[in-house]
């Protein structure tokens, strides 16, 4: 059985029966995709990995606790580095995807629809991301997109 509870300020703590605790929202992902035997999701080369592990801490450092004021330049950032990519690591989804997905989340939710087309790269990958199997769960559905039949003003 697993037990998952925060300890202060924040920190996720995993505990695993007869075994040591693991705190740390990088930390516990990693372990827990090792344990579903599921290694293609921490990159399948070297680069991958390297890149997986760079959007992880990005989370952690960047993401995770940023205030209102930087979140655009977040965006941008994010935007711009997804022009060319399906994922964050290239074309392959990994464990990068899904908690940047979580992390990223309540912005989504937030923006206009003017806002999420400023933001197109941002989100086609949310988009694709939402849609992937068994990664959304609870989280509501984000609309990222206006329905083409009414785009308004185009009559």
């Amino acid at each position: 059985m697993v037990f998952w509870f925060p300890a202060p300020p924040q920190v996720p703590v995993l505990q695993i029966n007869n075994g040591p605790s693991l705190s740390g929202l990088v930390t516990i992902a990693t372990h827990l995709v090792q344990e579903a035997k599921r290694p293609e999701l921490l990159g399948d080369s070297a680069e991958q990995r390297a890149v997986v592990q760079q959007w992880l801490e990005y989370r952690v450092t960047k993401l995770d606790n940023c205030p209102k004021e930087e979140i655009k330049t977040i965006l941008k950032d994010l935007n711009q580095y997804l022009e060319d990519k399906v994922y964050l690591a290239g074309n392959n989804f990994t464990l990068a995807d899904t908690l940047m997905y979580y992390g990223i989340h309540h912005i989504m939710v937030d923006l206009t629809v003017q806002e999420k087309e400023k933001w197109a790269n941002v989100s086609r990958w949310f988009d694709h991301v939402q849609h992937y199997p068994g990664v959304r769960h609870h989280l509501p559905p984000v609309v990222v997109s206006r329905n083409r039949l009414y785009t308004g003003g185009h009559h």
